[in-house]
């Protein structure tokens, strides 16, 4: 009989649920669930947040759409992995009940409270011990709980990101994982053991801290209420957590030191492995122990974001087309030579960018020509601006130790545009992989991995094959002298 790992992505949209075949990992079904985005409240300006309930319920429905639509016994379900949106915060009561809505990623409310406790922890502490400073990661928002609603804080039992609240509601179990907690920013990485010092400069009880377990290990079973509410088996275990970058990276087998996962969506991240507990670049990148990481084996997820790339894409696509295709943008963009004849595009138009140290003052489009540059200078000039910001964050990286030695992505629209993938892969001397996968995927073979199914992810994602390929250009002069121009542009914007 077949039997199938179940793997989870708690997103802030939406839930996402996928079944694997436990003996090659090959996808049977993924579920999302609502149809529509889950409501995301803003009480005051810049604050986020969700009721994890509304996590739960989309994830039960999931559930029981995928055992109901591949006509599957629940009982054939072996075990489950969970990945997760980072840096949230669900606070529970000694019931277990979320006494508040989650403060989740975009909220950013924590910003002061952080720089705070960083300034009084010791900002070089901080770097050394933690490799970031408190920053508006989950911690900080806690402190923010504690400073703005004693009342709440005083009724709290223990404190959790979403991952370990949704293996609450399965398990009954407050668990976490020292890979969560390093995105939380409580991970001490000279003392491989939760930062109480930190807790303690924040004035919060370390036992607010839930028990702590390997990423890839027991982290509890199904409990008779979980069952019933979500119409899984009771006493299957739950094996495995993660954040959703880390995951996305496991989900793709970037384990090693030097690859890196990256996303191009609305904004763009890069994802790049690291084998040294060392930052010099803690104000414009983060650093978190890896799904792998171990003290004596030390594997350093460093995460870039980018916030304004995809969207300026989609802007010109909506605004300046009259109901153009990105793929007839794409084909239009290729007539038009490397460098789009002069006409350059910084794509920091989404907010301030932290890889420019916070400074965003908007998108510029510098050295348009009216009687030279028409609508596939455009986009030619938008897709090779988006890739040099993505460049120019990979060199970040490399100043913090990074040796690229690969690059893999999803199969999303930016990495299928040849001018995008092309120009990275040319710039960094790398060869880009386009994989077809998702993050629940990931979760449930991290699962099978756990248990013993597969020898290693690269066994556990075998049946995964490469979409596309990129290669770098024969001849990169043209290549480097557009990105040397751009980064001149981009000179001038961040003196100005």
């Amino acid at each position: 009989m077949v039997k199938y790992w179940l793997g989870f992505d708690i997103g802030s949209s939406s839930i996402k649920a996928a079944l694997v075949n436990s003996e090659n990992g090959s996808v049977v079904d993924v579920a999302q669930q609502p149809e529509k985005e889950m409501p995301i409240m803003a009480p005051n300006p810049g604050w986020g947040e969700q009721d994890p309930e509304l996590w739960w319920k989309h994830l039960c429905t999931a559930v029981r759409e995928l055992i109901s639509k591949n006509g599957i016994s629940k009982e054939d379900i072996k075990g489950i992995g969970i990945s997760y949106q980072m840096h949230g915060l669900v606070v529970v009561d000694k019931s277990h009940k979320p006494i508040r809505p989650s403060i989740i990623w975009c909220d950013s409310r924590a910003v002061e409270t952080g720089e705070e406790l960083f300034n009084k922890a010791g900002k070089e502490k901080c770097v050394e011990h933690l490799l970031n400073s408190p920053g508006n990661f989950t911690l900080s928002k806690l402190k923010w709980v504690k400073d703005h609603e004693p009342e709440i804080f005083r009724n709290i039992h223990k404190f959790m990101l979403p991952g370990d609240y949704i293996a609450l509601k399965l398990s009954g179990s407050c668990v976490t994982t020292p890979s969560g907690l390093s995105e939380g920013i409580l991970w001490d990485f000279k003392t491989n053991e939760v930062a109480t010092w930190l807790l303690e400069e924040a004035g919060i009880d370390p036992s607010l801290v839930s028990e702590i377990r390997p990423t890839f290990s027991e982290q509890g079973f199904v409990s008779k209420q979980g069952a019933l509410e979500s119409g899984l088996p009771e006493g299957i275990p739950i094996l495995y957590r993660s954040g959703d970058q880390p995951n996305n990276a496991l989900s793709l087998n970037v384990m090693e030191p030097g690859q890196i996962a990256a996303t191009g969506g609305t904004s763009g991240v890069v994802y790049a492995l690291s084998d040294k507990e060392t930052t010099q670049e803690h104000t414009r990148i983060n650093s978190f122990a890896h799904v792998n990481h171990t003290s004596k084996d030390p594997r350093i997820g460093k995460l870039l974001c980018i916030n304004g790339t995809g969207i300026q894409y989609s802007w010109i696509r909506n605004e300046l087309t009259q109901g153009l295709s990105y793929h007839q943008m794409n084909q239009m963009a290729e007539s038009i030579p490397i460098g789009a004849q002069g006409l350059s595009i910084l794509p920091f138009g989404n907010g301030t960018e932290r890889m420019l140290n916070n400074f965003g003052k908007g998108s510029r489009i510098l050295n348009l020509r009216f009687n030279l540059h028409k609508a596939p200078h455009m986009f030619r000039a938008a897709l090779e601006g988006i890739a040099f910001s993505f460049v120019y964050g990979m060199e970040i990286l490399q100043n913090d130790g990074v040796d690229i030695t690969s690059i893999k992505a999803g199969n999303d629209n930016l990495f299928r545009a040849s001018i995008f993938s092309k120009t990275i892969a040319s710039l960094t001397s790398s060869r880009i992989d386009i994989v077809e996968t998702t993050g629940a995927v990931g979760a449930a073979r991290a699962a099978a991995y756990a248990h013993g199914d597969f020898d290693s992810i690269a066994e556990a994602t075998a049946t995964d094959a490469v979409q596309l390929t990129y290669e770098p250009d024969a001849n990169t002069e043209n290549y480097q002298e557009a990105y040397h121009n751009w980064k001149k542009e981009l000179k001038t914007y961040l003196e100005h």
